[in-house]
């Protein structure tokens, strides 16, 4: 069994317990993350991620407040923030504080399989979401873009396994991200980024995603024809993320 599905497991019985997030809001007000990302050169969604199941402990005691503030000083285009709490240490308040605390678009990454969630989010203050591919079918998948469309927020559509690239770009989401993160192994493979992107939708914006770590691998993304990367672990790691986004942003000019 690989690791995504371990966390749907425990997920699906989380949605079993969980009381739905009920909102007298019926469209969020929400700042566009694919606005953000469409901005000429490579853009960045920097992570605040304190564990995963790769790794293990990333960044104990961090204070996420201060590193998402560090992060849109250091020239973030968006943030993103793990509210999975049993896997990847995070929490819902973590959001919501980072939120009230930058003016760039947040956004939720979890394991998005309810439009409960998605309520969820717009009311902790997320601009947008992650879906992954491999946790739900073609019409799942189309069924909470949709729903997430319809009450204001934007979806982050991800994929792993070349044989969900089909069906994530007959959707032609706003967002695609390709994870170059092999679920199976939990190793990376940048090269993985170069074989997909030309199944990519040419009018989504197009987000690589894991093991990211250089200059010379945002040039070589951007190069590739990618419009953003998103960062977390290896900037995580460094102990200072914001300086580090920092350093890599200024090495790339």
């Amino acid at each position: 069994m690989n690791i995504l599905k371990q966390i749907l497991e425990v997920k699906h019985k989380e949605m079993e317990r969980m009381i739905p997030c009920l909102s007298d809001i019926d469209h969020f007000e929400t700042h566009s993350l694919k606005d953000a990302l469409s901005v000429p050169g490579i853009s960045i969604i920097a992570e605040i991620k304190m564990k995963s199941p790769s790794e293990g402990e990333i960044l104990p005691n961090a204070d996420p407040v201060q590193i998402a503030k560090d992060y849109e000083s250091a020239g973030a285009a968006a943030i993103s923030v793990l509210t999975d709490e049993q896997f990847f240490g995070g929490h819902v308040d973590i959001l919501k504080a980072v939120k009230k605390a930058v003016s760039i678009p947040v956004l939720r990454k979890d394991f998005i399989i309810s439009d409960h969630q998605i309520v969820e989010a717009g009311a902790i203050g997320a601009d947008a979401f992650l879906l992954i591919a491999e946790a739900l079918n073609a019409n799942e998948l189309k069924s909470l873009i949709e729903y997430g469309n319809k009450i204001g927020l934007e979806s982050l559509v991800e994929f792993h396994g070349e044989e969900h690239a089909e069906i994530v770009a007959q959707l032609v989401p706003d967002i695609v991200g390709v994870n170059c993160r092999n679920l199976k192994t939990m190793t990376t493979d940048i090269s993985y980024f170069e074989k997909m992107i030309s199944s990519l939708p040419s009018d989504s914006v197009k987000v690589a995603e894991s093991g990211i770590s250089t200059s010379d691998d945002l040039k070589y993304i951007s190069d590739l024809g990618y419009d953003a990367a998103l960062i977390g672990t290896s900037l995580m790691k460094t102990g200072n993320p914001g300086k580090a986004l920092e350093t890599l942003l200024g090495r790339l000019l």
